[in-house]
């Protein structure tokens, strides 16, 4: 009885980070967009740390409870899925012809990244100036994300500015009788605002649809970005300490369960989306996100637990260093090295893919590890 109470927690918990980080990320995208951050810049840069968000926490929660195990097997085990489960069902199902000049810079930072903290953590350490040049890679791929973001919503503005000029002279027509009709209701409401009482009122009374439409969204999303990041954390805090617990009492280490029920469960949403992409035939774009999010799980989480944990991330089992980095690089190096010459994926790089991580998962499952 009492497993099974674990269990429900442990899959209460699932549910929590991946709905919360759902919510969280919608809410906070709006809130983002309002503010007037220019929407390359928040897709590019925003949303991308943002996603990354159950597994960050999830990985913090556990470097600070001292479940360090399960913090390092979910940040490598969330890439090692993304790229062996997910990705590869994204290529056996349909395969991507992919623009190489927009994918080769993350691809190769991808593997460099990996190849590099696996390097960095031979010594069954990752200390505080290597995790800082981890995150400078990060740092180059959210610039590059935000040069080609803006670059690509450039190129329509100028072409539509070239072809559409007498369009234009109409808008600024209509902008510039709107910005009249503007400025008299700014006054008007510039003299209800005479004095703080009257700012009060003004502020909370309700006039007409569209201000009470306004206000219940700008309350409903601040609302909802409590909420999502309430159950993040909960839900990740959940995950850890269940976690913690199904691993002593099943006497498995708490790598394996990072790496698999935390590591998996903690990218169901890639997995949805994936899904998604493939039924509305858009898997080159489920590609990208993969690659987006395996590049911040990476190059951020690790780094972060390191400074959390005092400056120095000190391994619980050399199984990082010996098979889930190898396993993972390599995963990535099946994925992307024939795809950058041949500028597609074919389906035998999926099976194969799909294959390995499951004869990964068998072998870490086991028991038999000398680790």
């Amino acid at each position: 009885m009492e497993v099974f109470i674990i269990v429900l927690l442990f899959l209460l918990g699932l549910i929590l980070i991946i709905k919360g980080g759902d919510v969280f990320v919608d809410s906070a995208s709006w809130i983002a967009e309002k503010s007037g951050i220019p929407k390359f810049i928040l897709g590019a840069t925003i949303v991308s740390f943002i996603t990354t968000l159950p597994e960050l926490v999830a990985s913090i929660i556990g470097t600070v409870e001292g479940s360090l195990g399960l913090a390092v097997g979910n940040a490598i085990g969330s890439v090692t899925a993304n790229t062996g489960l997910i990705m590869a069902i994204s290529i056996l199902f349909m395969p991507a012809i992919i623009n190489r000049k927009q994918y080769a810079f993350k691809m190769i930072i991808l593997m460099v990244i990996t190849l590099i903290l696996g390097l960095f953590l031979i010594n069954g350490k990752l200390n505080i100036i290597e995790s800082i040049i981890v995150l400078l890679f990060a740092i180059a791929f959210l610039v590059e994300n935000v040069i080609s973001a803006k670059a690509k919503e450039e190129k329509p503005v100028l072409a539509e500015e070239a072809n559409n000029d007498e369009e234009k002279q109409e808008e600024v027509q209509e902008e510039a009788q709107t910005s009249n009709e503007a400025q008299t209701s700014n006054e008007v409401i510039e003299k209800k605002k005479a004095n703080f009482f009257d700012y009060l009122k003004y502020t909370f009374s309700f006039k007409t649809d569209k201000e009470l439409s306004s206000k219940i969204e700008v309350v409903l999303n601040i609302i909802k970005f409590i909420l999502g990041g309430l159950g993040i954390y909960f839900g990740a805090k959940l995950l850890v300490d269940k976690g913690t617990e199904l691993a002593t009492i099943m006497h498995i280490s708490e790598d394996v369960i990072g790496l698999t029920l935390v590591a998996v469960g903690t990218s169901l949403p890639e997995l949805v989306t994936t899904i998604t992409a493939i039924v509305k035939k858009q898997s080159s774009l489920s590609v990208g996100n993969i690659v987006g999010a395996n590049i911040i799980d990476m190059s951020v989480i690790l780094p972060i637990c390191a400074f959390v944990s005092g400056g120095t991330l000190i391994l619980d089992s050399m199984q990082t260093v010996y098979l889930d980095m190898p396993v993972s690089l390599g995963l990535m190096m099946l994925a992307f090295i024939p795809t950058l010459f041949t500028k597609k994926f074919a389906r035998w790089q999926g099976a194969m893919m799909l294959a390995i991580y499951i004869a990964y998962l068998v072998v870490i499952c086991s028991g038999f590890l000398p680790w």
